[in-house]
């Protein structure tokens, strides 16, 4: 299984201008998450933190024990073993062919023979969907090829943690899709931990078991992705449904002026630019493509949504039983309820106290039912 990342109170500036602070949040084990925000609000600045390539100004991000903001040159060196990265351009050296660059972190960090390294590479390929295309260089093909040579560079340690910086910027919906579904079936394969930051909509509501979002030098929410999904939170309804109604701007954020006369807009019936129809809820989540293994992040993570059940808002409560299928019913004892009554039930079950507004993050151990998700950047 992948490895747990804890972080807590993570802050980074770049001499007066902050990006971000005080980010508290911890990625499951073996869970895939998506991390959102508006352009420029330092999601991939967040990722380049997580691996030591950028030193926060202070914080921790804790991976297998080890302090990574922290430790010493030697120490980070090991942890970045445990990761891949696929970088947002696919970062491949333009002058090797893609079995070089996918070779490359084997032939850096490892003394396995070129048999072996020949081996591991074709797998990788393949699983990628690139076999046969070994002997191009990254200019002889396509931008979607080049992010798949990319992840599977990232895959040739057997890597327990997989970062992705928008794994779907230059490609088109059906690329995008592909990709996706990708990144499900090696979750399901390897079990690894993984980070996706996209702007992706579709690919946030469909892929990851859990959510978070970052605006304002803040994390606004961090938690399963049902939490999300049925927020009324208003920058994340509005990012959810790409509007411009709502704190969002061009320039990251609105003042109250500029609101209240884009809602007088929208009240007079001129279109903002969407359908209207309200992207909350609780879609299907990707599952596996048939003949592999079952993800069993799914099961670890609903068993952790529903001990906290009753520690979310009612929309997210309703959201999650009604998602459930007759097996989970059976397990987590809501039987033959139907989906409203079922509801109540899992409440009931879970200890009947009413439900506080959800606060972003999983302090300390996620097993704990005494957990709240926390709202906002700050420590518990």
């Amino acid at each position: 299984m992948g490895a747990e990342v804890v972080i807590e109170g993570l802050t980074k500036s770049f001499g007066k201008q902050a990006i971000w602070r005080d980010v508290t949040l911890t990625l499951p084990p073996g869970e895939v998450s998506v991390m959102l925000g508006p352009s420029g609000t330092g999601k991939s600045v967040f990722l380049k933190s997580m691996i030591g390539l950028l030193k926060p100004d202070r914080g921790s991000c804790v991976i297998n024990g080890v302090d990574i903001v922290t430790c010493s040159e030697a120490k980070l060196y090991e942890v970045r073993k445990l990761f891949g990265v696929l970088f947002q351009d696919g970062a491949l050296f333009g002058s090797m062919n893609l079995f070089d660059n996918v070779a490359f972190p084997l032939r850096e960090h490892t003394k396995k023979s070129e048999a072996e390294i020949k081996r591991i590479v074709l797998e990788k390929l393949e699983l990628t969907g690139l076999q046969g295309a070994e002997g191009k260089l990254p200019g002889e093909i396509s931008g979607g090829m080049r992010k798949r040579a990319g992840l599977a560079r990232a895959l040739v340690l057997d890597p327990e943690i997989i970062l992705c910086d928008e794994p779907d910027s230059g490609l088109d919906p059906v690329r995008t899709a592909y990709l996706s579904q990708l990144l499900i079936d090696l979750n399901a394969q390897i079990d690894a931990t993984i980070l996706i930051v996209t702007h992706n909509i579709n690919l946030a509501r469909t892929v990851p078991d859990n959510l978070g979002m970052l605006f304002r030098k803040e994390l606004v929410m961090f938690g399963p992705r049902e939490v999300l999904l049925t927020s009324e939170e208003p920058v994340v309804e509005q990012f959810l449904n790409g509007r411009r109604i709502g704190p969002i701007g061009m320039s990251e954020e609105k003042d109250a002026a500029q609101m209240a006369q884009e809602q007088a807009h929208l009240d007079a019936g001129h279109s903002d630019g969407t359908v209207g129809e309200d992207l909350r809820g609780i879609v299907p989540q990707l599952v596996p493509t048939p003949g592999l293994p079952e993800r069993q992040a799914v099961r670890r993570r609903k068993d952790r949504v529903m001990q906290i059940l009753h520690t979310l808002p009612q929309a997210a409560q309703q959201g999650i039983v009604e998602s459930l299928t007759d097996e989970d019913r059976a397990r987590y004892g809501l039987g033959g309820h139907g989906a409203r009554s079922g509801a109540q039930a899992a409440v009931t079950h879970a200890g009947g106290r009413p439900a506080p507004h959800p606060r972003a993050g999983y302090p300390g151990d996620m097993s704990s039912t005494q957990e709240i998700p926390r709202v906002g950047g700050g420590r518990p």
